[in-house]
């Protein structure tokens, strides 16, 4: 199955995700390790230890984690276990004009915008939408187009919607994939 990372792409290939403010402006960059793809989409293994990065700040990460890259649909999204040691279970960032470029001299990079709004679940279970405040501060300081800004929050109404439901991906999936990046 092949979800946005070409099907060419094996287990094992570095994928560096690489986001960017609506203003072109950097934020964060995420390297990790391509696991495989399902029905779902693209999913890549982070292990604890690896860089993460975004200007001015930087730091290993505490645990190991898993992204995931949709087929389709204006997100992604990380999932971490217990053993994160943070409140986050499941951290949605929405994000537009996301595309899969080749990686020289080998792997993938996926580009995207990030458009403030974050679905996140806690350790607890509590499902909360988080940056309503920036977005709506960016919204006229970037000057989001009308039509971009409703279609984010409407996926991320959407999205809270499926995680709320615990709606695959969002039900568990993702451990499998953590597990089989851990072996």
């Amino acid at each position: 199955m092949t979800g946005r990372i070409p099907a060419r792409a094996q287990p094992g290939d570095m994928v560096v995700f690489r986001n960017w403010k609506y203003d072109g402006g950097a934020h964060w960059l995420v390297p990790g390790t391509y696991l495989g793809a399902d029905s779902f989409g693209d999913w890549i293994f982070q292990p604890a230890g690896s860089l993460v990065a975004r200007p001015g700040v930087a730091f290993y990460a505490a645990s190991d984690a898993v992204q995931f890259l949709p087929r389709e649909g204006d997100f992604v999204a990380t999932f971490y276990d217990e053993t994160y040691p943070g409140d986050f279970r499941i951290y949605i960032d929405l994000a537009t004009g996301i595309r899969v470029d080749p990686l020289l001299p080998a792997g993938w990079e996926v580009q995207l915008t990030d458009m403030d709004l974050d679905v996140i679940r806690t350790a607890a279970g509590r499902v909360y939408i988080d940056d309503e405040d920036e977005f709506a501060e960016h919204r006229v300081t970037m000057d989001y187009p009308a039509a971009l800004a409703e279609q984010i929050q409407a996926s991320c109404r959407a999205l809270y919607e499926q995680v709320l439901a615990q709606a695959a991906p969002f039900d568990g999936t993702a451990l499998t994939w953590l597990n089989k990046g851990r072996t």
